[in-house]
């Protein structure tokens, strides 16, 4: 018998409503509460600093952004995780409900896409970029949050007081790594980005912070997340997510330090704080 979970885990049925082949997942209603907060987190953000940006654009700027997560997140799971799997069985790249969505993808994906939308509506990229990173971390708080509920993407066996046994885990108790990522890339993020925004920045401060801090956090995370399986380790103790992570630290902070080399911040009268 294995050994008894510290705290024990909810086992929350993954599918909130279910009618006949129609089934409505709590990982999928994580995703619509995370868009729908960020449209109106947007358009709360365009009107307090006074942007020239319509209420349809944000619209469909929030529309871009859902089809490269999807797209992005899909995809660059098939490259950077499972490729063999995928070119063996290419239909299933269109098996979505059976999981597999990768973030960095996801950030690839998104950036293409909102790349795409800036310049369809003459909005500048940083300006849009900005925008859509500053409450990108409500949905990954959320969207971390559903694979806690689907019993996905635990963590490593331990023996700390909080630890839980995850039905796909085996009898080892395990970090609940996802609630973990959820304060980590969502709230704590979210609050650093929030007050960065506070204050005057250059264009794409908000951006590569954001790209700084997922990197950051991520590389935390992975010290207690379970590799995937069929995957384990890449390199010693390093993690396929720790390998897609560095570059996104070295990168923002690169950047960060440029974007306020070439451009220093000097208040402006009509700045709201």
């Amino acid at each position: 018998m294995g050994p008894l979970a510290a705290i024990p885990y909810p086992n929350i049925d993954p599918v909130l409503v279910g009618l006949g082949p129609i089934q409505l997942r709590w990982y999928g209603l994580m995703y619509l509460i995370g868009l729908t907060a960020a449209y109106f987190l947007i358009q709360r953000k365009i009107t307090h600093k006074g942007l020239a940006i319509r209420k349809d654009q944000v619209y469909d700027m929030v529309v871009y952004a859902a089809f490269g997560v999807f797209l992005g997140g899909r995809i660059g799971y098939t490259l950077f995780y499972n490729f063999s799997y995928y070119i063996q069985n290419p239909l299933k790249l269109l098996a979505v409900w059976e999981g597999g969505m990768s973030f960095h993808g996801g950030l690839i994906g998104t950036a293409i896409a909102l790349i795409w939308f800036s310049r369809r509506q003459g909005i500048p990229t940083y300006t849009v970029a900005d925008l859509a990173t500053a409450v990108t971390p409500i949905g990954l708080g959320f969207g971390r949050i559903g694979n806690f509920i689907n019993g996905e993407l635990y963590g490593r066996s331990t023996d700390v007081d909080w630890c839980m046994v995850f039905p796909a885990g085996g009898p080892a108790c395990r970090h609940p790594s996802q609630l973990y990522e959820a304060t980590l890339e969502g709230l704590t993020l979210f609050t650093v980005l929030w007050l960065i925004d506070r204050r005057p920045t250059p264009p794409g401060t908000i951006f590569w912070a954001f790209i700084t801090g997922y990197g950051i956090s991520r590389l935390i995370v992975e010290l207690f997340r379970e590799p995937d399986q069929h995957l384990g380790f890449i390199l010693g103790p390093i993690t396929m997510g720790q390998v897609l992570s560095l570059p996104m630290v070295l990168v923002g902070i690169t950047m960060l330090i440029l974007g306020y080399y070439k451009n220093p911040p000097s208040p402006s009268p009509t700045t709201k704080q």
